[in-house]
């Protein structure tokens, strides 16, 4: 049934909420290699699926909160290390006037961040994907809901997966190829 260099299955299911009960019945299974696409997001589907909370939002925190203090920290030196200037009698130390400079430095920082943080957590640029190759994959943007299994789950057997995505609710199983 499924030749070595296949990429897994494709299982489609009725509705958000069969995919739903379906990602909850994979994760008691025991499936780890497996991803739920639907064309909006579905409430209550990381925990069905039993996914940790990403790590982005303290990457963000991380890059914004460093950033901040550098934007702090630079403007102290410039005005009072580096080039001292008393300005209509204010303290070299004047810290009310670093706050708009090292807020627009934060906020940049953690958007870069956020950005760059989101490209490598998903793993992208990815250009192409073994679920490109079939047809029925198509109807995810509109009106589809799937279950797409890696072989390189170690639960992962051929004849055992189907059925037990059929016996899950799934319907027109197609075995995905690495390489068509």
């Amino acid at each position: 049934m499924s030749k070595q260099n296949d990429y897994g299955f494709l299982a489609e299911f009725d509705n958000p909420h069969a995919l739903l009960e379906a990602a909850k019945k994979m994760n008691q299974h025991g499936f780890k290699q497996y991803d739920c696409h639907s064309p909006f997001p579905i409430h209550g589907m990381d925990d069905a699926m039993g996914l940790k909370r990403s790590p982005l939002g303290f990457i963000v925190f991380f890059f914004a909160a460093g950033a901040l203090l550098f934007g702090f920290a630079l403007e102290w030196w410039t005005s009072t290390i580096d080039y001292p200037l008393v300005i209509s009698g204010k303290p070299f130390f004047s810290y009310q006037a670093y706050g708009p400079v090292a807020f627009a430095l934060m906020v940049l920082t953690g958007a870069f961040a956020t950005l760059l943080g989101m490209l490598v957590l998903n793993k992208l640029p990815q250009f192409f994907h073994p679920l490109f190759n079939s047809t029925k994959f198509e109807k995810i943007m509109d009106d589809g809901f799937f279950i797409s299994l890696s072989s390189e789950d170690e639960k992962f057997d051929a004849k055992e997966s189907k059925s037990f995505l059929e016996k899950i609710g799934g319907r027109n199983i197609e075995v995905i190829g690495a390489e068509e």
